[in-house]
């Protein structure tokens, strides 16, 4: 894929920090280098619209969550909720077109298909008239867009930072005989990650566990952009390979008022980004016993070590937020407070943000013009 031609460019800063076979040497590299990239990704002008949207809770196992944190515990409830969210990021292209990104837009319905999760509530009496109240939907992707004002025709590109959960098959249709269906955006590709992709083709059973069965059958090779390494969009827009949770993992860095936003879902909120400040106190004290800089989000150790640097780089582009005490890491599923788990408690919330104007009418001119031209 020629990236130039579509507006956006490779990011070569991260393109040899694992190379050490010593995981300290690759640590520091990788700090080094995050370093260098906040100092110049600082300078970029912000993107034109930034949005995170509140979409649906699921209960997700506290052992997953805080990987280690609780192994050496008598007592922990087993669940705690994490509310994944939808982020809607306007920019520039380096051919200064403006365009439109959904990161991590779950289908709710399809997404339920998810092995784990299918079990899970299987196993649960009567769970038609609980799942309102142990999942409960804020909204869905047609009712955020709706909310802002977006069409479906107007979103360029969509992405996730892995495809955990994840069938994209309503977004961008299928072309296969047996699962034909349009596209509901119709000017859309996916932007994933080349690994991520080649994975999803022939999982392990302990990665197949939490994908989609077929999430990913029939897409159009067309509709997708497989890349290497990391990339920049445009102007204050970037996805940065984080590897370790998935082979191919990436993170979406956006430049905004507040400094810059990096989302994944490597970690679950702030306290396993800063877990040394954390106010849990079996958090606080794993960290300081065991000397750990992150808690990794382990549903699938694919690559701890990797995860652990990854979320290093993370917290280190990111900067901090506006409690200085943890990073501005976003997290695509953040694991929140909630009524029916009272004992589950944060220390900081990162929450839903917006910032910036958005230009949907432009969009459709710009549609238009093409169109006619």
């Amino acid at each position: 894929m020629d990236l130039t031609s579509i507006g956006m460019k490779a990011i070569q800063e991260f393109d040899d920090i694992r190379q050490s076979p010593l995981p300290q040497e690759r640590l520091n590299a990788a700090r080094k280098q995050a370093l260098a990239f906040r100092e110049r990704f600082i300078d970029e002008p912000c993107v034109q619209f930034y949005q995170s949207a509140d979409m649906v809770r699921v209960p997700y196992p506290t052992w997953y969550a805080y990987s280690g944190v609780y192994t050496q515990s008598t007592y922990k409830f087993p669940y705690l909720h994490i509310l994944n969210r939808l982020f809607i990021v306007q920019f520039r292209n380096f051919l200064g077109e403006l365009k439109t990104l959904l990161f991590s837009p779950s289908d709710i319905d399809a997404d339920r298909e998810t092995p784990f999760f299918k079990r899970l509530t299987n196993k649960m009496p009567n769970w038609s008239p609980l799942e309102n109240m142990v999942a409960p939907i804020t909204r869905d992707v047609t009712q955020a867009l709706a909310e802002v004002g977006l069409a479906p025709e107007d979103i360029d590109y969509i992405s996730y930072d892995h495809l955990h959960t994840q069938d994209v098959r309503q977004w961008l249709g299928t072309t296969a005989d047996t699962t034909d269906r349009p596209a509901y955006f119709p000017n859309t590709k996916l932007l994933v990650h080349e690994k991520e992709w080649l994975s999803a083709t022939a999982l392990l059973p302990v990665q197949a566990e939490w994908y989609c069965p077929n999430g990913i059958d029939g897409v159009d090779p067309a509709k997708v952009i497989k890349f290497t390494g990391s990339i920049q969009l445009g102007e204050g827009l970037a996805l940065v390979h984080t590897p370790g949770h998935t082979e191919g993992n990436h993170s979406l860095v956006a430049r905004v008022p507040d400094g810059i936003r990096v989302t994944s879902e490597n970690g679950v909120g702030a306290d396993a980004y800063a877990p040394m400040n954390s106010k849990v106190n079996a958090i606080r004290d794993y960290a300081k016993s065991t000397g750990m800089e992150v808690i990794l989000n382990g549903n699938t150790l694919e690559g701890s070590n990797e995860q652990y640097i990854s979320m290093v780089v993370e917290k280190t582009i990111a900067g901090p937020s506006k409690n200085p005490d943890f990073p501005n890491c976003a997290s695509s599923s953040e694991a929140t407070p909630y009524w029916l788990i009272p004992g589950h408690k944060v220390s900081h919330l990162i929450g839903e943000a917006k910032f910036g104007t958005l230009q949907a009418e432009a969009l459709r001119s710009n549609s238009l013009q093409k169109e006619s031209a």
